[in-house]
């Protein structure tokens, strides 16, 4: 399940990258949670759990199904 969160993930980089941020893979839980880290301009966004949340989560949702429960973020 990681190497697909990771390629998701992938997936998703270029539209943070684009506003001068980026998104790491931590871990993901037993109890399906994906703990990410955002770096760049997305670790100080006043957005950045709209970006988590809206963003990353629900994509990752869309691909991976009940795979995921949620997108965490931590530091």
């Amino acid at each position: 399940m990681e190497e697909k969160i990771r390629e998701a993930l992938e997936d998703i980089r270029p539209f943070l990258q684009r506003d001068g941020g980026d998104v790491e893979f931590v871990e993901y839980t037993a109890d399906k949670v994906v703990n990410v880290r955002l770096q760049g301009h997305c670790a100080g966004c006043p957005h950045a759990q709209a970006t988590i949340k809206n963003g990353i989560e629900a994509i990752l949702k869309e691909m991976l199904g009940d795979a995921v429960a949620s997108v965490e973020a931590v530091q």
